[in-house]
């Protein structure tokens, strides 16, 4: 093994307390979830509140709204979430343990499960209020780099989700027995990608900073282009990294080491790749309509 990093000293738990006989933790997961909310929902209402961000320098939704649609989103987070999860990557397990199915406090929660759930959220607000269903779909994907940035970043504390075996310098020596079982010789340590910390950077960050940059540069004023960019952004970003994070266990075996879901002659795609082909193709065909749609009207408002 090559120069490696050692995990830091971190904790998983931010403080506890024990009170009545029952201890009490704030864990950073449970942190980067509500810090990653509540800045969404600044950026949201930051937005609504400049009216020439938006077309005809009209807001679609007023701060009220907002509030209201973070109890949604919320709940589509949370039920999408581990519905994706026990679908997409343990639908035989749950289905013998259909009991373990509500224990969200054991873990397994999976991104694309909770984002079919938040869309489903805000179609029915949408629908409910009238509520235009591009805009909204743009400030929640203004909202949600924040909280993918913080998540992955409670992912790497926990020492959870790491990636595959690597020599580059960077790698880390995770700990545990599960992180360190990577067929190296007896006696070596196994350092591997931190994988959580690029996709903190690719889905978090940088996506972050691009739609940013597209709200202050008007990119508003055309609906559904900057949702569209985010699906597309973190589908690539996604798509990258899977290249790079340990392989699912479910779909891995002595015959299939890189837990690849669909393979042809040991070329294929993990299920985490094949998850974000839709976003990836879907984000493209919704800024091409939205430039479109954008197109269209500049047209009839000059005749």
């Amino acid at each position: 093994m090559q120069a490696a990093i050692p995990f830091p000293d971190l904790s998983s738990e931010v403080f506890s307390i024990a009170l009545f006989g029952f201890e009490f933790a704030l864990r950073w997961y449970a942190l980067a979830y509500i810090a990653g909310i509540l800045i969404g929902w600044r950026l949201a209402l930051w937005a609504v509140k400049r009216a020439h961000l938006w077309a005809n320098d009209t807001p679609p939704m007023t701060p009220r709204q907002i509030e209201d649609l973070l109890t949604w989103v919320i709940l589509g987070i949370i039920l999408g979430g581990r519905l994706g999860f026990v679908l997409f990557y343990m639908p035989g397990y749950y289905l013998t343990h259909p009991a373990e199915i509500l224990m969200i406090w054991q873990g397994g929660m999976a991104f694309h499960g909770g984002l079919i759930g938040v869309v489903l959220a805000v179609w029915i607000f949408c629908a409910r209020n009238k509520v235009p269903l591009a805009s909204a779909s743009d400030l929640l994907a203004l909202a949600t780099p924040p909280g993918l940035l913080l998540g992955r970043l409670a992912n790497f504390i926990n020492a959870e989700l790491w990636g595959r075996p690597s020599d580059a310098p960077w790698a880390v020596i995770f700990p545990g027995q599960l992180a360190q079982d990577c067929g190296q010789p007896l006696g070596e340590l196994c350092a591997r990608h931190p994988s959580q910390l690029y996709e903190a950077t690719l889905e978090g960050l940088v996506l972050l900073i691009v739609l940013i940059w597209m709200v202050s540069r008007g990119w508003l004023k055309r609906p559904g282009a900057v949702a569209g960019t985010f699906f597309m952004g973190y589908g690539i970003g996604r798509f990258i990294v899977e290249f790079f994070r340990q392989p699912d266990a479910q779909f891995q075996s002595e015959g299939n080491p890189l837990g690849l879901a669909l393979q042809v002659n040991g070329y294929g795609l993990t299920m985490g790749q094949l998850l974000t082909l839709p976003m990836i193709l879907g984000g493209a065909l919704t800024i091409w309509f939205a430039l479109n749609r954008a197109r269209g009207a500049r047209a009839d408002a000059a005749s």
